[in-house]
C-alpha cells in the first residue's frame, strides 16, 4: 500500500485545489486523535487519505476503505498534500516517476458505479473472480473476442499487471473491477451470463464466512447465469474441495460435474507450482437449467430531513443494530467543522458494504458514493434512517 512515513503531520487550509487535486475536508476521529481523515478528489476519483500518528513518526497513506479507481491518483495525492503542507518525509514507497504509458491509456479499469448505472448487455458476459495474475482471464479474452469479459480482483499489482496487458494487447472486451465479489454479483441481470470463473480462491480455512463460494453466491450465480451456463470452481485444497460440494449438493436440484486433476488450456504459475509439488487440483463445475426472472430492486437511498443530534450521533461509536435480515455496526465516529461523519458496516451478515456516512444540518449523505443497490443494503438503509433520526 502506498504511504508515507512523516515527521510531522501538518494540516492545510480547506477546500483547497492543487496541481488538479481537490482536497475538500479534514475528519478527526472521535475517540482517537492518533487518527485523522483528509478527504480527496482527482478527476472521477473521490477517496479518503489516512493519517497515523504516533510518537516515532506519523503515517499518510490511503484508506483501505474508498479505494480509488487509479492508484497513480494515490500516489499523485499523497505527494501533492506533502508538498502544500511542507511535510518531511522520513522514508516513501511512492513512486516518483510519471504515470505508465500502458496505465495512461488504459479504460478498461471500471468502478462499481459504471456497472451500477448501465450494466453492459449487448453480448454475453463472463465473469472471474479473484484473477489473480490474470493468465486466464487474458487468455479467455484474447480466444472469445464476441465475449465480454469482467476480472473481479482486490490486489493492485495485480489488477495493474492486467490493464497493461489489455492496453498491450489492444483488448475491447475486458473490463477490471476492484470490488468485492459477492456484492457485484447482487446486480448483475438475470440470464446474461455465460460462465462464472473461481479459480483457486483463498481457502479461509480460520474465516469460513469469507469464502467466496457460499449459498447466497451460488443462488446469485444460478440467477445471472443462462440456461446451461456454469459456475467453475477450481482449488487445490482439500477442504475447500469438501466444504463447496458440501454446499452445491445441499440445493434441492442442482447438476455437478466434479474433476479431478484435469488438464486446462491455461494455467497459472501457482498452478504450475502445486503440480511439481504433485498438490491434486479440484474442479466443481455448477450447470444452470432454469431461466431467472428479471431482476427488480425498488427502493431509494435518501434520508429523511430532520435536524440532527450530534451528541447521540457520536455516541454511535461502536454500537451494533441487529435486524431479522441485515445488521448495521457503527466502527468509527469521526467530528467535521460542521457536523459528523460515521464509519459503519451494513447489508447482509455474510457480505456486508463499508461506507461513509456525512451528517451536516443541512443534509445527510453517503460518501464518497452510493452504497450498492441491493436487497440487503435497501432494507438496511431504511433501518439507518430510523437509528439516525428515531
Amino acid at each position: 500500500m502506498p504511504h508515507l512515513h512523516i515527521k510531522e503531520f501538518k494540516k492545510i487550509e480547506f477546500p483547497v485545489t492543487h496541481a488538479s487535486v481537490t482536497f475538500n475536508f479534514i475528519a478527526d476521529n472521535a475517540n482517537h486523535l492518533d487518527e485523522q481523515l483528509i478527504s480527496v478528489k482527482i478527476d472521477s476519483d473521490e477517496f479518503f487519505l489516512l493519517v497515523k500518528k504516533d510518537d516515532e513518526r506519523n503515517l499518510l497513506k490511503t484508506d483501505k476503505l474508498t479505494r480509488p479507481a487509479s492508484i497513480y491518483n494515490v500516489h499523485k495525492a499523497l505527494l501533492t498534500y506533502a508538498k502544500l503542507a511542507g511535510l518531511d518525509i522520513i522514508s516513501s514507497n511512492v513512486p516518483q516517476n510519471a504515470k505508465n504509458i500502458h496505465l495512461e491509456e488504459s479504460t478498461a479499469l471500471k468502478s462499481i458505479e459504471y456497472f451500477a448505472s448501465n450494466f453492459p448487455m449487448d453480448r454475453e458476459v463472463r465473469i472471474e473472480v479473484g484473477f489473480g495474475s490474470g493468465r486466464h482471464l487474458l487468455h479467455q479474452a484474447v480466444n472469445n473476442p464476441d465475449i465480454l469479459f469482467i476480472g473481479i480482483e482486490i490486489h493492485r499489482p495485480s489488477i495493474e499487471q492486467v490493464l497493461k496487458q489489455v492496453t498491450i494487447q489492444k483488448l475491447d472486451n475486458l473490463f477490471v473491477l476492484d470490488y468485492d465479489a459477492r456484492l457485484f454479483m447482487e446486480l448483475v441481470p438475470s440470464n446474461i451470463v455465460g460462465k462464472v470463473y473461481v479459480h483457486f480462491p483463498v481457502p479461509w480455512d480460520k474465516k469460513p464466512h469469507r469464502r467466496v463460494i457460499s449459498t447466497s453466491f451460488i443462488e446469485e450465480s444460478r440467477r445471472v447465469l443462462k440456461v446451461d451456463g456454469r459456475l467453475e470452481l477450481r482449488t487445490d485444497s482439500e477442504n475447500y474441495y469438501a466444504y463447496s460440494y458440501e454446499t452445491f449438493i445441499a440445493f434441492n436440484k442442482t447438476i455437478l460435474n466434479i474433476n479431478k486433476n484435469k488438464e486446462i488450456a491455461i494455467s497459472s504459475k501457482y498452478e504450475d507450482r502445486w503440480k511439481k509439488m504433485e498438490k491434486n487440483i479440484y474442479d466443481v463445475t455448477m450447470i444452470n437449467e432454469e431461466q431467472s426472472p428479471t431482476l427488480e430492486l425498488e427502493g431509494s437511498f435518501e434520508f429523511t430531513k430532520l435536524k440532527p443530534d450530534y451528541e447521540k450521533l457520536l455516541a454511535l461509536h461502536g454500537t451494533t443494530k441487529k435486524f431479522e435480515s441485515c445488521f448495521i455496526h457503527f466502527e468509527r465516529v469521526y467530528k467535521l467543522n460542521d457536523g459528523v461523519m460515521l464509519r459503519f458496516s451494513m447489508g447482509s451478515f455474510d457480505r456486508p458494504e463499508h461506507l461513509y456516512l456525512i451528517v451536516r444540518d443541512e443534509q445527510t449523505l453517503y460518501h464518497p458514493t452510493l452504497p450498492l443497490k441491493s436487497k440487503s443494503n435497501l432494507i438496511a438503509h431504511k433501518h439507518l434512517d430510523e437509528v439516525l433520526n428515531g
